[in-house]
């Protein structure tokens, strides 16, 4: 047995004997004697352990960043309008993508040419209308193959409920799977029900579609996905040309400034759409986005 005094500041002086019994005659954990003085000794266990090895255990698990494999870039496809994909890159797989727009700005040119890019390459697409407002002659004459589209027209009386036949269905076709293109047409729906969809429902359509070959397309009017989009492009009108009744389209004349934003009247063919396509957000990469915008021109296959 041995034993040795000790000294500490906290003991104000005092000391304390440590008396420490055979330690190599048993096993661990030891136990050693404190002695202070004028008091009787008091045994107290200690737990002798291998401070690198407990701290090597907990860093098993652990990656190191240097060696974090880098998120892959998604498939880009094309989205039928080579001035959109010199801005956007095209339309990237296994994501949301948000078009907005007001009326006139060109959201339905957009689309259609979305799903002729997309039944060309031979996928099988899908447009959940929530206003029923597909006109299937104007998208056969820009290219949509409809023997490859599936339409799902939602014909509820109030704004309200045809959003809700729009979610369960949007639900159903992306657990399914299968498809290239799934477009979401709310440009028609009033913005105060658009922006009732909560932020979740746009969550669980991201999670849904993730690690998929699916393109996810919304068409709105304001931006109502908030973070959950990885591409969001802004269309605006620069000016429309209109044909009066009876003109021909030679005759066509720019509307004024006051009326750009206005819609053509019943005495007015719309002939052409100058359209302005900003890019306000890209998570496709991790570079900061810098404020991109084109123009490009839409013509109508009918005028004349």
């Amino acid at each position: 047995m041995s034993s040795a005094v000790v000294s500490t500041s906290a003991a104000q002086g005092r000391p304390f004997v440590f008396v420490e019994e055979g330690a190599e005659d048993r096993p661990q954990p030891s136990r050693v004697e404190l002695c202070v003085e004028g008091r009787p000794p008091q045994r107290v266990s200690t737990s002798v352990f291998s401070t690198s090895s407990s701290k090597d255990a907990r860093l098993a698990g652990v990656t190191p960043a240097s060696r974090l494999a880098v998120r892959p870039a998604p498939e880009m496809v094309s989205s039928g309008i080579a001035a959109m994909d010199a801005l956007t890159g095209g339309l990237p797989r296994g994501c949301l993508t948000e078009i907005c727009g007001p009326a006139s700005s060109g959201r339905t040119t957009l689309l259609l040419a979305a799903l002729a890019a997309a039944t060309r390459r031979g996928e099988c697409c899908v447009l959940v209308d929530a206003s029923d407002a597909l006109d299937p002659q104007s998208a056969a004459a820009v290219g949509v193959e409809l023997d490859r589209l599936l339409w799902v027209r939602c014909r509820e009386n109030s704004p309200e409920k045809s959003l809700e036949q729009l979610l369960r269905a949007t639900d159903l076709l992306l657990e399914s799977g299968g498809f290239g293109l799934i477009t979401l047409d709310l440009g028609d729906l009033p913005e105060q029900a658009a922006r009732r969809i909560p932020l979740t429902t746009w969550f669980r359509f991201r999670r849904a579609v993730e690690h998929t070959r699916t393109v996810l397309l919304a068409v709105e009017r304001q931006s109502i996905a908030g973070s959950c989009s990885s591409l969001l492009v802004k269309l605006g009108l620069v000016k429309m040309g209109v044909i009066k009744m009876g003109e021909s389209e030679n005759q066509a004349s720019e509307p004024s400034m006051d009326s750009q934003n206005s819609l053509p009247t019943h005495a007015q063919l719309l002939t052409e759409l100058e359209i302005t396509a900003e890019l306000v957000r890209s998570r496709l990469d991790r570079k900061p986005v810098r404020s991109a915008e084109i123009t490009f021109a839409s013509k109508t296959a009918w005028a004349g």
